[in-house]
């Protein structure tokens, strides 16, 4: 299999970071011009913003933990020339994970949901490590 492929799900989630880099930006211009926020308090405390704006920058910074893994591995699996149909099955379901649980968190942030959809690509992260391992 093309091992390039791989690339895909990889830029799929840089995708859902810039996203979400944007929805912040909006939502504190927002804010901003709703007067919502005393903005010399919201330099110091990411609390002083109202919640719609502190859920998607929480998403934002959960964008830079676990996906970082997830990189790594397909980084490996590109440099080892090791992609397979499994590895790019486990790759897009770790990406598509965490666009479900990013629509949750910045919207209802229900959080048995969210909690939920952050397991399963945990899970599927460390299926994609088994199958990393098993081509050393």
């Amino acid at each position: 299999m093309n091992s390039n492929l791989i690339v895909w799900p990889v830029l799929a989630q840089i995708l859902l970071t810039l996203m979400m880099l944007i929805v912040l930006a909006l939502r504190k211009a927002k804010a901003v011009k709703a007067g919502e926020v005393d903005r010399r308090q919201a330099a110091l405390d990411n609390r002083a913003w109202p919640k719609s704006v502190v859920k998607v920058s929480n998403n934002l910074a959960n964008q830079f933990e676990v996906p970082v893994l997830f990189y790594v591995m397909c980084l490996a699996l590109h440099s080892m020339d090791a992609v397979d149909t499994v590895a790019l099955f486990l790759a897009w379901s770790f990406a598509l994970s965490r666009y479900a649980h990013a629509y949750v968190h910045i919207g209802s942030n229900h959080v048995p949901t969210r909690l939920r959809l952050f397991l399963v690509g945990c899970f599927v992260l460390i299926a994609l490590l088994v199958n990393t391992v098993s081509k050393l």
